[in-house]
C-alpha cells in the first residue's frame, strides 16, 4: 500500500528511532535516520524528491529540531516536504512554535502506536495528493501556453496570408507595384535589423506590415493614381488621402501585423520636420515603422522608373537621402542607411 514512500526520523536516542520504525513498518515505509539536526539536514538537502515525511524531535544537542525545520522551510527545494514533531515537549509555546515554522503536526512522547501510524497516513497522502495536483496544474498550464501560443501563431499567419492576398491584389493592378512593396519590405526589415532600439521581432513585423503602406491606394480612382504627368493640386489632395483611408480601413484590428500595417499605411509619407502628410507629425511623433518605411519607400521609388519618371543614379539617390536628411527623413536612420549603403543597393537591384 505504502511502496517507495520515505520517511525520515530524527533523533538523538537511537532507540526512539527504533521504536517509530517498528510501529510504522506495518505499512510497510522505507526509512532513513538522524541522529544529529545537523545531519538531518544535509540528507534531506541531498535527496529532497526522495522524501515524503519527516518526524523530528526537538530536543537535541547542537541544532536542535527547531533550528532544523526553520532551515528545511527556508530552502525552496525542502520546504514543501511535511514536518510532524515527535517530542516530550508538551509546553504550549512549544508546540504553537513548531506550527509557526510550519509543521503539519505536533505529536508528544509517549504516544500511541495507532495514533502515529494514522497521523503519519494522513499526512503521507495529503502530501501526495497536494504533489499530484500540482504536477495536475503544471501540465495543464504548460497545455494552455501551448495552445495560447499555436492559436496566436495561426492567427499571425492568416494576418500574414490576408496582407499576402491584398499585395497580390495591388501587384495585379500593377507589376511594378508588386516589385516595390516586396523590395520596401526587405529594405525596412534591414533597417530595422541594424537599429540598436529595434529587435529581430520588430524587423519580422516589418517585412509582414510594410508592404501594406500603400494599400489605401485602391482607394485612388485609376485615372490619377495611373496618370503619367505631375498631379494638380485636387488631384495630390485625392492621392494623399490613400494614407488615411488605409488607416481607416487598418485600424480597428487588434492583431499585430495588421496594428502595425495600419500605423505605417497612415505615417509613412509624414517627414521628420513636420511637412509631411496627413497629419504633418514631427520628429519622435512620427512611429518608427513609419520612419522606416518613410526612408525604404523613397529610396526604392528613386531608383527605379515610374510611369511619371525615370531611374535616377544611385549616387544622385544618395545626395538627395543626405539632402534630406533631418528634412525628410530621421538622422539615426539615415546614418545606418549610409552605413551599410551596399546592403541596400543589393535590395533594390533585385528583379
Amino acid at each position: 500500500m505504502h511502496c517507495n514512500t520515505h520517511i525520515l526520523i530524527v533523533d538523538d536516542i537511537a532507540d526512539n528511532i527504533q521504536v517509530a520504525m517498528n510501529i510504522l513498518k506495518e505499512d510497510s515505509y522505507d526509512f532513513s535516520f538522524a541522529t544529529q539536526g545537523s545531519e538531518a539536514v544535509e540528507l534531506v538537502e541531498q535527496g529532497a524528491e526522495k522524501f515524503d515525511l519527516i518526524l523530528l524531535d526537538v530536543m537535541m544537542p547542537a541544532i536542535d529540531g527547531f533550528e532544523v525545520c526553520k532551515r528545511l522551510k527556508e530552502n525552496p527545494l525542502t520546504s514543501e516536504i511535511p514536518v510532524i514533531f515527535l517530542t516530550a515537549k508538551v509546553d504550549v509555546d512549544s508546540i504553537s512554535k513548531g506550527f509557526s515554522l510550519g509543521a503539519v503536526d505536533y505529536i508528544t512522547k509517549p504516544f500511541h502506536a495507532d495514533e502515529l501510524l494514522a497521523r503519519t497516513r494522513n499526512h503521507i497522502q495529503l502530501y501526495r495528493a497536494r504533489r499530484l495536483l500540482q504536477r495536475h496544474n503544471i501540465a495543464l498550464e504548460t497545455k494552455i501556453e501551448y495552445e495560447h501560443k499555436r492559436l496566436l501563431t495561426e492567427l499571425e499567419e492568416n494576418q500574414k496570408e490576408m496582407i499576402f492576398m491584398l499585395t497580390e491584389l495591388m501587384e495585379s493592378t500593377s507589376d511594378e507595384t508588386g516589385k516595390h512593396i516586396r523590395r520596401v519590405a526587405e529594405i525596412s526589415a534591414l533597417l530595422a535589423r541594424y537599429h540598436p532600439a529595434l529587435t529581430e521581432d520588430d524587423a519580422e513585423v516589418l517585412f509582414h506590415a510594410s508592404p501594406m503602406h500603400d494599400i489605401g491606394k485602391m482607394t485612388v480612382p485609376h485615372e490619377i493614381l495611373h496618370k503619367p504627368g505631375r498631379y494638380t493640386a485636387e488631384e495630390f489632395e485625392a492621392m494623399k488621402k490613400h494614407t488615411s483611408n488605409a488607416h481607416e480601413l487598418l485600424c480597428c484590428s487588434d492583431r499585430r501585423l495588421i496594428k502595425a500595417a495600419a500605423i505605417i499605411a497612415h505615417e509613412h509619407h509624414e517627414k521628420w520636420d513636420g511637412s509631411g502628410y496627413p497629419r504633418q507629425l514631427q520628429g519622435a511623433e512620427i512611429h518608427m515603422y513609419g520612419r522606416i518605411v518613410a526612408l525604404a519607400d523613397v529610396f526604392d521609388a528613386l531608383t527605379h522608373s515610374r510611369c511619371y519618371k525615370t531611374a535616377w543614379d544611385m549616387d544622385e539617390v544618395i545626395v538627395y537621402i543626405q539632402d534630406q536628411n533631418g528634412k525628410h527623413f530621421d538622422p539615426e536612420l539615415v546614418a545606418i542607411f549610409l552605413e551599410h549603403i551596399d546592403e541596400f543597393e543589393q535590395i533594390v537591384r533585385m528583379t
